[in-house]
């Protein structure tokens, strides 16, 4: 039997509060800083991975001092009798979304010489989308000094006939409860539980590897950067804390799991000027790929034809060459329809919406073309992409 690339950790959990422990990924919610804001009322003073992390919504030029303040926390909260730690342990992790659908998975650990970002990586464990390399540094800046992970990571597998993780649902009356508690800010249940068959896990992943069509076991579904930062760490330093990476694997044939398009929003950018970069940019052909563009109250629906396989490639090269020549404008990637509008309401605000992926045709795209255009696609809406909750010490 190969070797699986995925393995029990030394898992850490708060001891309580898990309503005020859990808050969700760092890179949600970025242009709505009251979002966060209300988050952290709610955590008033009690532990909480809010204090771990650094939202982006709160990114300045000079983030040294959050950085220090959340190491300093990790550290506080290690000598403080925060966590209890659940050794050589895997978690099986239910999370009922806003619709009531329950999303299932595992938690463990992942071995980072089994994982490649870069575009045409043969490794079992590949990145699904474009790796910036500069958003790296950064990233390595807040973990390089960090004594916890605590990630929002997922990896895929495709498991059709649902061998590896489903089982476990008819099974949870005699495994052993580690949380159950509600989400804050809307963000539904989430309950978790010890997993004793790390044997069965293997051999059902092994399966599943040994039938693979494409050729690799595990395609990161979110947290890409998180995890090529861990990878960054690893190769700097090496030892056997930070060779691995905590991870949640989901399988893409979840009826739970949505794929929903990444949209895009420029600010401080002129409507007539960018729709004249486009129409020197791009041949419109009734056939080709809808793109609808946003401003203000009104919107403005084009047809082009294709440059890349998705309609997100295709604007995505336009907006890269247009974003170098108008330093200005700056661009964020947004989740759902309603934030678009709302956002672009504003003025010089423009946004894009375009068709998504289907979720069948993502190992089968990795495998032929190698990463997708960056932000391609998340899991999801915003209020139902993983919350922190599971920690690890890397130090």
């Amino acid at each position: 039997m190969k070797d699986i690339p995925f393995k029990p950790a030394n898992i850490l959990l708060p001891k309580q509060d898990f309503e005020k422990w859990a808050v969700i990924a760092c890179d949600q919610y970025t242009s709505e800083p009251a979002y966060w804001d209300r988050v952290f009322e709610n955590i008033g003073g009690a532990p909480s991975a809010g204090r771990l992390i650094l939202p982006e919504a709160y990114l300045s030029d000079n983030n040294d001092t959050a950085i220090e303040n959340a190491n300093l926390a990790m550290e506080n909260y290690l000598q403080s009798d925060v966590f209890t730690e659940y050794e050589n342990a895997l978690i099986y992790h239910e999370r009922t979304q806003r619709d009531g659908r329950i999303k299932r998975g595992l938690v463990g650990m992942i071995d980072l010489e089994e994982y490649d970002f870069h575009k045409g990586a043969k490794a079992l464990i590949r990145s699904t989308e474009e790796t910036i390399l500069d958003r790296i540094p950064p990233r390595v800046k807040i973990r390089k000094h960090a004594s916890l992970e605590i990630p929002h990571i997922i990896l895929l597998i495709d498991d059709p006939n649902k061998t590896v993780i489903e089982p476990f649902a008819a099974h949870t009356g005699t495994m052993q409860s580690v949380y159950d508690f509600t989400l804050m800010e809307g963000g539904g249940h989430a309950k978790g539980y010890l997993v004793n068959e790390n044997d069965r896990v293997q051999q059902t992943l092994s399966a599943l590897l040994a039938n693979s069509e494409s050729g690799f076991l595990f395609a990161v579904g979110d947290g890409n950067h998180s995890l090529a930062t861990a990878k960054a760490c690893y190769e700097a330093n090496p030892n056997p804390y930070n060779r691995y990476a905590l991870v949640e694997i989901v399988n893409i044939h979840s009826e739970a799991l949505d794929f929903e398009p990444i949209y895009r929003v420029l600010f401080n950018a002129d409507y007539k000027e960018l729709k004249a970069a486009m129409e020197n940019e791009f041949t419109f052909d009734s056939q080709g790929q809808p793109i609808t563009l946003w401003h203000g109250k009104a919107q403005e629906s084009l047809t082009v034809a294709p440059t890349s396989f998705l309609p997100v490639g295709t604007l995505q090269t336009f907006l890269d060459h247009y974003l170098a020549e108008h330093p200005g404008i700056t661009i964020d990637y947004v989740h759902g329809l309603d934030t678009v509008k709302q956002l672009c309401e504003e003025q010089n605000c423009i946004g894009f919406t375009f068709d998504g992926m289907e979720k069948a045709d993502l190992f089968p795209a990795v495998a032929a073309d190698g990463a997708l255009p960056r932000k391609t696609f998340s899991m999801g809406h915003a209020w139902d992409k993983r919350y922190y909750i599971e920690a690890r010490k890397i130090r």
